[in-house]
């Protein structure tokens, strides 16, 4: 049997265009232990999206569901497996019911580093960019080597994230409690999009459209209120 090829060019194609593989038997003990690998499983993909093309992707495929990213993003990988890899076996993890810790497996990969608005940020995409899948597969395929980047805010002199976010929240130490009474006040201007995040000039270029805004925030909000009601 020929070697398998990953199909990252159509994986970009489709939007998901920040990728990397890890191999299982070098991940940290205890993140591959808590991923419960099968015994034929040797490859764990990290998909991620990066700017708009994604978004493109959803709306033009017309998803009627509730989580239409994460609709498109299981027949995305379905379809694409069936095409370039039929002969391997995959197990999507993420998004699923597993508990998968994202945040390592970006901070592994060299995906993100902190920002003083909490999202994970990038040199080159800003903080314009999302996890998408984590894939468990039987391929031999070679891992990616490390992101290496420094972290923008490094350099950041004037902080324009800091100065703008209305709750005092963004900083050395973001405070959480802050920022999500600002969000849920009626009538703040955070409800569906972060100040601090769109003040931010790197990766400016690549920053989400409204409708694809609204629609990321419009998701945690509810999260939000239905977290603050069940602790209320």
């Amino acid at each position: 049997m020929s070697e398998a090829v990953f199909p990252g060019d159509a994986l970009a194609a489709a939007g998901l265009n920040r990728q990397h593989l890890f191999a299982l038997a070098d991940l940290p003990d205890a993140l591959r232990t808590r991923l419960q690998p099968q015994p034929d499983e040797r490859c764990l993909i990290l998909l991620g999206h990066a700017g708009r093309r994604l978004w493109d992707g959803v709306q033009a495929a017309g998803s009627g569901g509730p989580h239409p990213i994460d609709d498109y993003c299981r027949q995305t990988i379905a379809r694409l497996f069936a095409e370039h890899l039929p002969g391997q076996r995959y197990r999507l993890l993420y998004p699923g019911a597993a508990a998968v810790d994202l945040q390592a497996l970006g901070k592994l990969a060299g995906w993100h580093h902190a920002s003083p608005f909490m999202v994970g940020i990038d040199a080159e995409w800003g903080s314009w960019f999302a996890y998408r899948a984590v894939i468990l597969c039987t391929a031999d395929f070679p891992p990616t080597p490390v992101v290496e980047r420094p972290n923008p805010c490094s350099d950041c002199r004037d902080r324009p994230c800091v100065a703008v976010c209305p709750a005092g929240a963004a900083g050395d130490s973001f405070n959480v409690d802050r920022c999500i009474d600002e969000r849920l006040r009626p009538g703040s201007p955070c409800a569906h999009q972060c100040l601090a995040r769109n003040a931010c000039p790197v990766g400016r270029e690549h920053r989400y459209d409204k409708a694809q805004m609204y629609h990321s925030y419009a998701l945690s909000l509810a999260t939000l209120q239905r977290w603050r009601g069940a602790v209320l």
